[in-house]
């Protein structure tokens, strides 16, 4: 048996080889893996011996021979193979395990075009496809976490046509996001990210527990382990739908920096949020703006879980609760929830991956586009529209308000008090209905709106929000502007004694 070893990251590999030698085959190798396996004592053949043809420029062409692909392709239960492999003088090769050039270590290390071209893999995916293809006669190993497990399995000689045939699998994904990755890297250097083909390609992190309906079947898929790299699950097993409320609350809630940021959604929108001194107190003030829909919610918590803040939390029934960490009693706190799901980041703060591009479902396809940012400067910046200057408090319930309504469903409008969410409406076909709609469930909830900030992720068409919103008492009101009737908007917060400003810059959802 033979099995030809040729791999860019290397870790592992002199002790697979090893293992294989071990028992009795023949090793085979190229350039760098032979030089490795031979200094670690293993007796290994160079490839030039089996391809009767010595490698050649700069390496470009090693393997791309047919003593090579002949010893992996020809089919051992096929006669008339085994005697044409014979006629050629093609040996078997009977085990291949590659991984391929690092060409996202590349991309991220450099800008310089020649050397990202020269790690583009050719002569590896290649040798992969050819195994994977004749997987019944060739086991192909692509992952060096494999490595442990094909050498148990040829040692109880329990390589069987399904073992094979996962290895198969896993191998044409290999190759499959290794060429995905080249071509939207390419499109993104060339063509602006917007190629004739767009690929989007993640790795299954875990099976949800359904999909959004039990009759469903889900799992959760992760760009470059972002999710995992981000968050450890603790406890239970996350649904379809808590992953999208997850995701929803972490964007809120992460992007307020270092300040004790909660936020509470329930079907993927914000039900509560505040920002105060402690996360017990943000947390409190958060619940009283809609206590009836966080129940059976999901909490972002912008820090640590102490034991206080476990203990508040569950006097209510929650699906998941999301933080930068938990301390050890908040931990044995939250184990007598037993529905209770629990994710960790790891870190003092919550944070993002940051995905570049954003995409969406459609009958028959998906709509593609460049990830939205609520930049930290845009309240900052906003221009002022009115006669009448925001106080402090009145700019920072602006800024919360904003990214809240940024992050949320359009058509949204957020009323914020004292850096506390008092009302909300989201996912209104009128801006109008959004805004009443607030005010209708703050005063459900015996919440005060008056002296509150209020912000529109789009602008106000008209100026009948404006005088609801004076009615109610707001008393500061931030917009991206830009619709034809900004004037008359502007005229009607001079009238009822509101500050006003404009971001220029609009946030839908959709």
């Amino acid at each position: 048996m033979r099995a030809l070893l040729s791999v860019s990251d290397k870790s592992g590999i002199v002790e697979f080889a090893q293992g294989l030698e071990s028992m009795g085959w023949d090793i085979i190798s190229t350039g760098g893996t032979y030089k490795k396996l031979s200094e670690a004592g293993v007796k290994v053949i160079e490839i030039d011996e089996v391809t009767k043809f010595p490698e050649c420029f700069e390496g470009r062409v090693k393997t791309l021979n047919p003593y090579v692909h002949g010893g992996i392709l020809h089919k051992r239960s096929d006669e008339a193979h085994v005697a044409q492999a014979k006629e050629l003088g093609v040996e078997g090769i009977d085990l291949v395990c590659v991984n391929l050039y690092p060409f996202k270590e590349t991309i991220e290390r450099t800008e310089d075009f020649d050397e990202i071209i020269e790690n583009i893999d050719i002569g590896g995916p290649t040798m992969v496809r050819s195994s994977a293809k004749n997987f019944q006669d060739v086991l192909i190993v692509t992952d060096v976490d494999d490595y442990t497990t094909v050498l148990d399995s040829l040692e109880k000689k329990e390589d069987s046509l399904e073992f094979r045939r996962n290895l198969m699998i896993k191998a044409f994904e290999h190759t499959a996001s290794y060429d995905a990755m080249i071509a939207n890297y390419m499109n993104g250097r060339f063509n602006n990210g917007f190629g004739e083909y767009q690929f989007i390609t993640g790795k299954k992190s875990f099976q949800t527990r359904y999909g959004e309906n039990p009759h469903q079947d889900g799992a959760l898929y992760e760009f470059d382990s972002h999710f995992t790299d981000n968050f450890k699950q603790l406890k239970g097993e996350a649904s379809f739908n808590n992953i999208n409320d997850v995701n929803g609350a972490l964007k809120i809630a992460s992007s307020f920096g270092e300040q004790n940021a909660v936020c509470i959604v329930k079907h993927g929108n914000p039900c509560g949020f505040a920002l105060k001194g402690t996360l017990l107190e943000s947390y409190v003030e958060a619940l009283k703006c809609d206590p009836i829909s966080a129940f059976g919610g999901v909490v972002a918590v912008n820090g640590i879980v102490d034991r206080e803040l476990a203990e508040k939390m569950n006097e209510i029934f929650l699906e998941v609760v999301m933080a930068s960490d938990f301390t050890e009693e908040a931990l044995e706190v939250f184990s007598k929830k037993k529905r209770l799901k629990l994710f960790a980041q790891g870190g003092d703060k919550l944070v993002m991956s940051k995905d570049s591009h954003d995409f969406k479902h459609v009958d028959g396809g998906f709509v593609y586009q460049n990830s939205d940012c609520i930049c930290d400067n845009e309240v900052k910046n906003a221009h002022i529209k009115s006669e009448l200057t925001a106080t402090k408090q009145e700019m920072k319930d602006l800024e919360i308000a904003w990214k809240v309504a940024g992050l949320t469903k359009s058509n949204c409008v957020v009323y914020v008090k004292d850096s506390a969410m008092v009302a909300v409406g989201m996912g209104m076909t009128s801006r109008v209905d959004a805004a009443q709609c607030a005010l209708k469930k703050a005063e459900e909830m015996g919440l005060d709106v008056s002296g509150s900030a209020m912000a529109s992720e789009a602008f106000f068409p008209f100026r009948d929000s404006i005088d609801a919103a004076a009615k109610a008492g707001v008393k500061a009101i931030i917009e991206p502007g830009g619709s034809i009737r900004d004037n008359e908007v502007i005229e009607a917060a001079n009238e009822h004694g509101i500050s006003l400003y404009f971001t220029t810059v609009r946030h839908f959802l959709h």
